[in-house]
């Protein structure tokens, strides 16, 4: 596996992105779609987390 590939997974880990270690084997394989939105929703909370009142 290329090197520029486990070098984003290990990132992945370090950034709480990939939670199980075991996916820095399987970088080459296909990602299931749940996954993907998983990460997406997490970015936009990260990006504009919910407002909270201050009232």
């Amino acid at each position: 596996m290329e090197a520029w590939k486990v070098e984003l997974g290990k990132k992945a880990l370090e950034t709480g992105m990939l939670k199980d270690p075991q996916w820095l084997d399987r970088l080459d394989e296909p990602m299931p779609l749940w996954v993907l939105l998983e990460l997406a929703f997490a970015l936009i909370e990260r990006l504009d987390p919910p407002t909270i009142s201050y009232d």
